[in-house]
């Protein structure tokens, strides 16, 4: 057996015959919904399929349910820029929720929508305000298919909602004026 594929396989089996482990004892991300899915693969590997399917351990939403929430799925800025060479595009949203329009202390919601290659494809998404938490979710979906800037384009909004503004920013961040990634990083190591 290749050496890699058989330290894959070893990562939820210990030396001892029938004793495995999944969730935070791995050493991967601690969140439950990622030990449950390591659970889940375990499972399958040991009782259906025989193929090893590892948890793509790569974009995992996470949301830090604060007032107001905070959610974070792919990579940051700078991250995004280490891995492609500086073939990044940024898009960037701050407003206030209609819900809040007519109200003098709503809250905002910022969005970034990070996009890198030729092909736009959407590699993070970063998000605070009211509802992110909920939203995050069916954009992690795209995020993990691959989407590209192009897809969100193309997806007619659903207003009014926060969640609109992700599938209509059209203006790019000018680079000079880029927002810094240094100057939110309490809240994306915080998630």
């Amino acid at each position: 057996m290749h050496w890699q594929k058989l330290h894959q396989v070893l990562r939820y089996t210990a030396w001892i015959s029938g004793i495995h482990a999944v969730g935070d004892v791995t050493g991967k991300t601690c969140l439950t919904p990622v030990a449950i899915a390591a659970g889940r693969k375990l499972t399958d590997r040991l009782f259906n399929s025989p193929v090893y399917s590892p948890v793509n351990y790569e974009n995992i939403p996470t949301v830090v349910f604060a007032h107001p929430p905070i959610g974070t799925i792919g990579l940051s800025e700078s991250e995004a820029c280490l891995c492609y060479a500086n073939n990044v595009t940024v898009y960037s949203g701050h407003f206030t929720p209609m819900r809040y329009a007519l109200n003098e202390q709503g809250a905002s919601t910022a969005m970034k929508l990070v996009c890198a290659g030729n092909d736009g494809t959407v590699v993070g998404i970063h998000l605070i305000g009211d509802a992110v938490d909920e939203m995050l979710q069916g954009f992690a979906v795209a995020v993990n298919m691959g989407a590209t800037k192009a897809d969100f384009d193309r997806t007619i909004a659903i207003h009014p909602s926060s969640a609109e503004e992700l599938v209509t920013m059209k203006t790019a961040q000018a680079e000079p004026d880029a927002v810094n990634d240094a100057d939110y990083s309490d809240w994306k190591q915080a998630s």
